[in-house]
Protein backbone atom coordinates (compact mmCIF):
# COMPACT_ATOMS: atom_id res chain seq x y z
CA UNK A 1 0.00 0.00 0.00
CA UNK A 2 1.48 3.33 -1.08
CA UNK A 3 1.90 5.99 1.64
CA UNK A 4 -0.52 8.91 1.02
CA UNK A 5 2.02 11.38 2.49
CA UNK A 6 5.36 10.57 0.84
CA UNK A 7 4.18 8.10 -1.85
CA UNK A 8 6.61 5.40 -0.61
CA UNK A 9 5.46 2.15 -2.26
CA UNK A 10 5.37 0.06 0.92
CA UNK A 11 3.81 0.25 4.39
CA UNK A 12 3.60 -1.92 7.48
CA UNK A 13 0.29 -3.07 8.99
CA UNK A 14 0.15 -2.05 12.67
CA UNK A 15 -3.42 -3.16 13.46
CA UNK A 16 -6.32 -4.87 11.65
CA UNK A 17 -9.98 -4.90 12.68
CA UNK A 18 -13.20 -6.06 11.11
CA UNK A 19 -15.77 -3.38 10.40
CA UNK A 20 -19.33 -3.48 9.07
CA UNK A 21 -20.09 -7.04 10.32
CA UNK A 22 -16.92 -8.47 8.80
CA UNK A 23 -17.57 -7.18 5.29
CA UNK A 24 -14.78 -4.61 5.61
CA UNK A 25 -11.32 -4.67 7.16
CA UNK A 26 -9.83 -1.51 8.67
CA UNK A 27 -6.04 -1.55 8.75
CA UNK A 28 -3.85 0.93 10.60
CA UNK A 29 -0.60 1.28 8.66
CA UNK A 30 2.79 2.87 9.23
CA UNK A 31 5.12 4.15 6.53
CA UNK A 32 8.73 2.97 7.02
CA UNK A 33 10.00 5.97 5.00
CA UNK A 34 8.33 9.01 6.64
CA UNK A 35 7.00 7.32 9.82
CA UNK A 36 3.46 8.68 9.42
CA UNK A 37 0.42 6.50 10.09
CA UNK A 38 -2.73 6.16 8.04
CA UNK A 39 -5.83 3.96 7.87
CA UNK A 40 -7.08 1.90 4.96
CA UNK A 41 -10.45 0.23 4.56
CA UNK A 42 -10.45 -2.94 2.49
CA UNK A 43 -13.37 -4.88 1.11
CA UNK A 44 -13.34 -8.42 -0.22
CA UNK A 45 -14.92 -8.31 -3.67
CA UNK A 46 -17.01 -11.29 -4.68
CA UNK A 47 -17.51 -11.83 -8.40
CA UNK A 48 -20.04 -14.02 -10.21
CA UNK A 49 -18.95 -15.75 -13.42
CA UNK A 50 -21.90 -16.00 -15.79
CA UNK A 51 -22.39 -18.88 -18.26
CA UNK A 52 -21.17 -16.62 -21.05
CA UNK A 53 -17.87 -16.13 -19.20
CA UNK A 54 -18.64 -12.52 -18.28
CA UNK A 55 -17.76 -11.62 -14.68
CA UNK A 56 -19.85 -9.19 -12.64
CA UNK A 57 -19.89 -8.18 -8.96
CA UNK A 58 -22.13 -10.23 -6.67
CA UNK A 59 -25.39 -8.40 -6.06
CA UNK A 60 -27.68 -9.17 -3.13
CA UNK A 61 -30.27 -6.91 -4.80
CA UNK A 62 -30.24 -9.18 -7.86
CA UNK A 63 -30.87 -12.22 -5.64
CA UNK A 64 -33.78 -10.41 -4.00
CA UNK A 65 -35.22 -9.44 -7.38
CA UNK A 66 -35.22 -13.03 -8.63
CA UNK A 67 -36.69 -14.39 -5.41
CA UNK A 68 -39.29 -11.60 -5.34
CA UNK A 69 -40.45 -12.63 -8.84
CA UNK A 70 -40.75 -16.26 -7.73
CA UNK A 71 -42.72 -15.19 -4.64
CA UNK A 72 -45.10 -12.90 -6.53
CA UNK A 73 -48.65 -13.42 -5.22
CA UNK A 74 -47.42 -15.65 -2.39
CA UNK A 75 -47.72 -14.88 1.34
CA UNK A 76 -44.02 -13.99 1.67
CA UNK A 77 -43.00 -10.65 3.14
CA UNK A 78 -40.08 -8.47 2.09
CA UNK A 79 -38.16 -9.15 5.31
CA UNK A 80 -38.15 -12.89 4.59
CA UNK A 81 -36.82 -12.23 1.08
CA UNK A 82 -34.08 -9.97 2.48
CA UNK A 83 -33.08 -12.63 5.03
CA UNK A 84 -32.98 -15.28 2.32
CA UNK A 85 -30.71 -13.08 0.18
CA UNK A 86 -28.44 -12.45 3.16
CA UNK A 87 -28.28 -16.19 3.87
CA UNK A 88 -27.38 -16.91 0.23
CA UNK A 89 -24.63 -14.28 0.28
CA UNK A 90 -23.20 -15.68 3.53
CA UNK A 91 -23.21 -19.19 2.04
CA UNK A 92 -21.40 -18.02 -1.09
CA UNK A 93 -18.85 -15.91 0.84
CA UNK A 94 -18.18 -18.78 3.27
CA UNK A 95 -16.70 -20.77 0.38
CA UNK A 96 -13.80 -18.33 0.42
CA UNK A 97 -13.49 -18.00 -3.36
CA UNK A 98 -13.13 -14.59 -5.00
CA UNK A 99 -15.14 -15.80 -8.02
CA UNK A 100 -18.15 -18.10 -7.99
CA UNK A 101 -20.03 -19.55 -10.97
CA UNK A 102 -23.60 -18.28 -11.38
CA UNK A 103 -24.75 -21.92 -11.23
CA UNK A 104 -23.56 -22.13 -7.60
CA UNK A 105 -25.47 -18.96 -6.72
CA UNK A 106 -28.64 -20.54 -8.12
CA UNK A 107 -28.06 -23.71 -6.11
CA UNK A 108 -27.51 -21.64 -2.97
CA UNK A 109 -30.93 -19.99 -3.52
CA UNK A 110 -32.90 -23.22 -4.02
CA UNK A 111 -32.50 -24.65 -0.49
CA UNK A 112 -33.57 -21.58 1.50
CA UNK A 113 -36.33 -20.79 -1.00
CA UNK A 114 -37.73 -24.30 -0.63
CA UNK A 115 -37.92 -23.76 3.14
CA UNK A 116 -39.55 -20.36 2.65
CA UNK A 117 -42.28 -21.27 0.15
CA UNK A 118 -42.62 -24.45 -1.91
CA UNK A 119 -44.63 -22.80 -4.70
CA UNK A 120 -42.04 -20.05 -5.07
CA UNK A 121 -39.37 -22.77 -5.02
CA UNK A 122 -41.11 -24.58 -7.91
CA UNK A 123 -41.37 -21.35 -9.89
CA UNK A 124 -37.69 -20.53 -9.38
CA UNK A 125 -36.57 -24.11 -10.05
CA UNK A 126 -38.62 -24.27 -13.25
CA UNK A 127 -36.72 -21.30 -14.67
CA UNK A 128 -33.34 -22.11 -13.10
CA UNK A 129 -33.39 -25.76 -14.20
CA UNK A 130 -35.16 -24.96 -17.50
CA UNK A 131 -38.18 -27.24 -17.09
CA UNK A 132 -39.51 -28.15 -20.52
CA UNK A 133 -42.54 -30.31 -19.75
CA UNK A 134 -45.12 -31.27 -17.15
CA UNK A 135 -42.97 -34.31 -16.41
CA UNK A 136 -40.25 -32.01 -15.11
CA UNK A 137 -42.74 -30.37 -12.72
CA UNK A 138 -44.17 -33.74 -11.65
CA UNK A 139 -40.69 -35.07 -10.90
CA UNK A 140 -39.87 -32.02 -8.78
CA UNK A 141 -43.21 -32.20 -6.93
CA UNK A 142 -42.60 -35.88 -6.17
CA UNK A 143 -39.21 -35.02 -4.70
CA UNK A 144 -40.83 -32.27 -2.60
CA UNK A 145 -43.38 -34.73 -1.23
CA UNK A 146 -40.82 -37.48 -0.67
CA UNK A 147 -38.48 -35.43 1.52
CA UNK A 148 -39.24 -35.31 5.25
CA UNK A 149 -40.43 -31.97 6.60
CA UNK A 150 -42.15 -30.94 3.37
CA UNK A 151 -45.74 -29.79 3.46
CA UNK A 152 -47.23 -32.19 0.98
Amino acid sequence: MRCPYCRHPDSRVVDSREADDGALIRRRRSCPECGKRFTTVEEAVLAVVKRSGVTEPFSRAKIMSGVRKACQGRPVDEDAIALLAQRVEETIRARGAAEVPSHEVGLAILGPLRELDEVAYLRFASVYRAFESLDDFEREIKSLRAEPGSAG
